[in-house]
């Protein structure tokens, strides 16, 4: 199996809101590379042994990759509208195998007050994911943005500082201890970092020490901005390595995915994940929104799409999450919200506030559910056999009236099953 896609000489044409009318011929062959990429990085063989000649199913139940998507805070909360968070959750578990927390996590949002922190809306979270099997993104332990650091935080000396970040991490590494699937340590440093500019550079590896103290399993990311369009890129190749040189065990890439407009390039996003891909670490692009965060649309509340933008939108949807899926290092994709009633650019959720389905949200479903999705249906060879081509991720085989839900896994491309 390649490690790394073959260069995709023909995505060329950015996706335009307004103009779904793209050169077909070069299209149609960046999609078939794609594919074919797909097929080698996403898929293995499920080997079905049974009685000869006997009828195997093999339907998926769910992808081990990550379609997931930011959950709100306000529908988990004391105040959420029951009915409201109810068809929320409903949605979300019809389209989504992973989470992340959009706000809830944060320190500004757990603790505004100093002294009074809000555990409430995490908990909460946290109960629900586990009791549906959905692996949850802790976004984020630490955010060194100066207008996201409390301001009473800003009031206190160096010393002070130190101790209540180091409070902090061992308070969240304690309390959920093996319930987060991973972490975003300190969020968007290449942009900014008041404690690393208070502190001293140390403050990073510091901040991982002191929560994998009491978390020694915790997985935690970097995630940052404007990396997939280009233009932070080689800047955030040198952040990651300053980190990694200093022994941060930093166990994995974030890149947000909203820094595009009405349009993103095809060709910046593959060359960036193939060049963040080097470092042999996971990626995961953690916001995405279509259209993004440079979009005319940005800061508008109650616009709509015509229909042809709505057409565009769901293609370029389409092609990002090709690109993103054909890409062996890129772990998963989490929408920054699905649901136009709770997201913060409004006309990239895949439902509309009534809830009806924006064309985005039927191509999804088709893409994820349906082309990425294994379902098949033969008869066991003379020697009771079965080679099943089969998405990585957990299937239900029936043969001969007995039933098994196995897990086909990427580490090991192969599961051999007895049904006899």
């Amino acid at each position: 199996m390649n490690s790394r896609p073959r260069v995709l000489s023909g995505l060329v044409f950015p996706v335009v809101l307004g103009c779904c009318c793209c050169p077909g011929g070069l299209l149609h062959a960046a999609s078939s590379d794609l594919d074919q990429e797909v097929h080698k990085v996403r898929m293995g063989t499920l080997v079905v042994e049974a009685a000869p000649g006997v009828e195997v199913r093999v339907e998926q139940v769910r992808h081990e990759f990550w379609f997931g998507a930011a959950l709100a805070s306000q529908m988990f909360g004391p105040r959420a509208n029951a009915e409201v968070a109810a068809q929320y959750q409903k949605v979300f578990l019809e389209n989504f195998n992973a989470a992340v927390t959009e706000v809830a996590l944060k320190w500004h949002a757990m603790e505004p007050r100093q002294g009074q922190v809000d555990y409430s809306v995490v908990d909460a979270i946290l109960q629900w994911t586990g009791q549906n099997n959905i692996p949850l993104r802790g976004h984020n332990i630490f955010w060194g943005v100066p207008d996201r650091v409390q301001p009473w935080q800003k009031a206190m000396d160096d010393a002070t500082l130190r101790e209540t970040l180091k409070a902090r991490a061992l308070d969240i590494g304690k309390r959920y201890r093996g319930r987060f699937a991973e972490y975003d340590l300190n969020n968007e440093m290449l942009h900014a970092n008041y404690y690393e500019d208070r502190l001293g550079p140390g403050i990073t590896r510091d901040m991982a020490s002191w929560v994998r103290r009491e978390d020694p399993n915790a997985v935690l990311f970097l995630n940052d901005y404007d990396i997939l369009t280009g233009k932070r890129l080689d800047d955030y190749i040198v952040h990651i390595r300053k980190f990694l040189d200093q022994g941060v065990p930093f166990g994995g890439i974030g890149v947000q995915g909203h820094l595009h407009g009405d349009s993103f390039d095809p060709v910046a996003l593959h060359n960036a994940l193939a060049r963040l891909a080097e470092f042999k670490l996971p990626i995961c692009i953690t916001e995405f929104n279509f259209p993004g965060q440079r979009s005319k649309y940005y800061g508008q509340r109650g616009v709509r799409l015509s229909d042809e933008e709505e057409q565009a939108k769901a293609k370029a949807l389409v092609d990002y999450y090709r690109i993103c899926f054909a890409q062996p290092a890129v772990k998963g994709i989490l929408l920054w919200g699905f649901w136009e009633g709770a997201n913060w650019i409004g006309v990239s959720s895949l439902y509309r506030r009534d809830w009806s389905p924006t064309p985005a949200a039927e191509a999804y479903r088709d893409l994820v559910f349906k082309q990425w999705w294994t379902t098949w249906c033969g008869k066991a060879d003379a020697q009771g056999r079965c080679e099943v081509p089969a998405f990585y991720g957990q299937h239900r085989i029936t043969a001969g009236g007995k039933e098994v839900v196995v897990s086909l896994k990427r580490s090991e491309q192969t599961k051999s099953v007895s049904l006899r």
